[in-house]
């Protein structure tokens, strides 16, 4: 009866310790893999797609756990049982013993290097499943846009040539673990054989017992079990060390940028005033393409700089080097005469500058606490007026949770201009001493432009701006006005005095003049 009750306990104590080790070391990896993502340059994520890493986070930490707790229940429990019963049979006949043994170092050899392909393999198929959750991942959160142009049947194509793929890859695995397997058990019969026969042999010649030869054979057994357990784990332990190798990768992995670290110039002191010195910069992804060459321009404090362009000649690229979104190749961005590579990243995004884009993102989660992210430690009455600044508070008001209302994913409930102003009470905020404005009216219809465009003129008051604009209407009362061609500087000016040049501004006036009025006229 003791010994039952024994038994439960101790199986009861190994099952929850197990389940411990084994959840902590899952939610650990996951952690770190978390906060080495989070830590990574914006380049990182520009070559990595979203699909991939969150199928890191879930499936490869999930298939790691599951290979960690198999391993640890039965691994150790075989390994165990072969000690034992390897010196028992030492102890009954050192001859059939070594006999045996003489087998073993080619088995092993050659696991290996089978083991070092399936490796291989699995690593390839596990990377292949990601590649298709991404595909599926990528469809479902532009759902919008796929409906819109009646692409699901192409999106579920795509998703199952790269889903067939993947399942191919597996089987192939499958295939290699099997012949594995069954190698693993063909030799292990053969082990059984090779005692049968040695044993009579030795029988024969009185040199060993028939109850040793027994107990020889029990043992032999016992080995037997434990190494198919073994063979049969090979599987898992294959999935957990492609698994854990694709965790690993990342987790070690050094960003090339902090994200904190360096100067923090103290808001008394600080004159925010920006300067671009010689900048030359390609994005990491196209290194051969130049986007801006010997760029230099000025942003004296208390200014509003516009910088206006046709599209892909590097008016985005100034407003993400100023973000120190990418380091520049060669050259130099300062705020108040210091080097932004010297500052911290972390202050300069957070508490610096403001930055407002064309797409503002928002959480699923309460207007509150969107606008709050700006500033987690702000109170309720701060965010409101800093609703309250970018034009937000009344609209806000007159939904019936005011600010408790949920915008859903990406803040699809509420409209373009709605969500702009939300976006802009949130880097208002934290109250930044430069606020750069990307093409933020460029989305919207004409009269959320003009809301809109009211809110960034009252918010931009004693501040450092950078405006990126498409729409030349918007920038019209800018202090200067900056014409970028190629990634080069080719006008610089106010509005009339660019106009009276009759260069590329005065061009681009006249181009949109035109297109404006054939919209007009074909609406």
């Amino acid at each position: 009866m003791y010994m039952y009750v024994a038994q439960a306990s101790f199986t009861f104590m190994y099952i929850y310790l197990l389940s411990c080790v084994g959840e902590r070391v899952a939610t650990q990896l996951r952690q770190e893999l978390f906060e080495s993502i989070m830590k990574q340059d914006i380049a990182f994520f520009d070559r990595q797609r979203t699909g991939e890493l969150v199928n890191r986070l879930t499936s490869d930490i999930q298939d790691f756990k599951s290979s960690f707790k198999l391993c640890i229940s039965q691994g150790l429990r075989s390994v165990a049982q072969i000690a034992g019963c390897g010196m028992s049979l030492f102890l009954i006949s050192p001859q059939m013993t070594w006999t045996m043994l003489l087998i073993v170092p080619t088995v092993i050899i050659t696991g290996t290097v089978i083991g070092s392909l399936l490796r291989k393999l699995s690593r390839d198929a596990q990377a292949q499943s990601a590649k298709a959750t991404s595909v599926g991942e990528e469809a479902i959160s532009n759902i919008r846009t796929v409906r819109a142009f009646a692409m699901e049947h192409q999106e579920c194509e795509l998703f199952c040539q790269e889903s067939d793929k993947a399942s191919l890859l597996n089987q192939k695995l499958g295939f290699g673990i099997g012949l594995f397997q069954a190698g693993t058990n063909l030799f292990l019969n053969g082990m059984v054989l090779t005692t049968l026969y040695m044993g009579g042999y030795l029988l024969s010649t009185s040199q060993v017992s028939p109850g040793d030869l027994m107990s020889f054979l029990v043992a032999t057994q016992t080995i037997q079990r434990s190494l198919t357990q073994l063979s049969l784990l090979f599987g898992h332990v294959v999935r957990g060390l492609g698994a854990g190798a694709r965790v690993f990768e990342f987790i070690n992995l050094e960003s090339s940028m902090p994200i904190t670290g360096g100067k923090k110039i103290p808001y008394h002191t600080l004159i925010a005033d920006v300067t671009f010195n010689n900048v030359t910069f390609s994005y990491p992804t196209r290194p051969q393409q130049v986007v801006l060459r010997n760029f230099n321009l000025h942003l004296p404090a208390g200014k509003t700089v516009a910088i206006v362009g046709s599209s892909g000649n590097g008016k985005s690229t100034v407003a993400a080097l100023l973000e120190r979104f990418y380091d520049v190749n060669e050259g130099s961005v300062t705020v108040s005469g210091v080097d932004i590579r010297e500052l911290d990243p972390s202050w300069l995004r957070g508490s610096c500058i403001g930055f407002i884009n064309q797409e503002p993102v928002l959480f699923a989660a309460s207007i509150m606490e969107n606008i709050r992210y700006g500033k987690p430690g702000a109170s309720d009455n701060e965010v409101i007026e800093a609703a309250k600044l970018a034009n937000a508070d009344e609209f806000i008001q007159s939904f019936p949770e005011g600010y408790s209302t949920v915008v859903g994913e990406r803040g699809v409930t509420v409209s373009g201009g709605q969500k702009q102003r939300i976006a802009i009470a949130r880097a208002l905020l934290k109250n930044p001493s430069i606020l750069i404005l990307d093409e933020a009216t460029s989305a919207l219809d004409a009269e959320s432009e003009k809301i809109v465009q009211t809110s960034l003129d009252n918010v931009s008051k004693g501040r450092t701006v950078l405006v990126i604009a498409h729409r030349l209407s918007t920038v019209q009362n800018a202090d200067m006005i900056v014409v970028l061609h190629d990634g080069v500087i080719i006008e610089m000016g106010t509005h009339e005095s660019l106009k009276i040049q009759r260069g590329l501004y005065w061009n681009l006036i006249r181009q949109q003049e035109v297109s404006e009025k054939l919209s007009r006229s074909l609406g």
